[in-house]
C-alpha cells in the first residue's frame, strides 16, 4: 500500500532557482564521467595502434 507520505506532491520547498543551470561543462567535468571516457579512448587507441602496426 502506498502511504500517505507517498502521495504528497506539494513542493513546500521551492528548488535553488538562484543558481544558474549546469550545462554540458559541468556534467564532464565530474570525475566518474572523466575516468569512464578516459577508459573508451584508451581502448580504441589501443585498437587503433593494433590495427596500424600489428596486422
Amino acid at each position: 500500500m502506498i502511504g500517505p507520505e507517498m502521495l504528497d506532491t506539494s513542493r513546500e520547498q521551492s528548488p535553488a532557482s538562484t543558481e544558474e543551470p549546469r550545462g554540458c561543462l559541468f556534467a564532464l567535468s565530474q570525475p566518474p564521467l572523466m575516468i569512464f571516457l578516459a577508459v573508451i579512448g584508451l581502448l580504441l587507441l589501443m585498437a587503433s595502434v593494433h590495427d596500424l602496426f600489428l596486422l
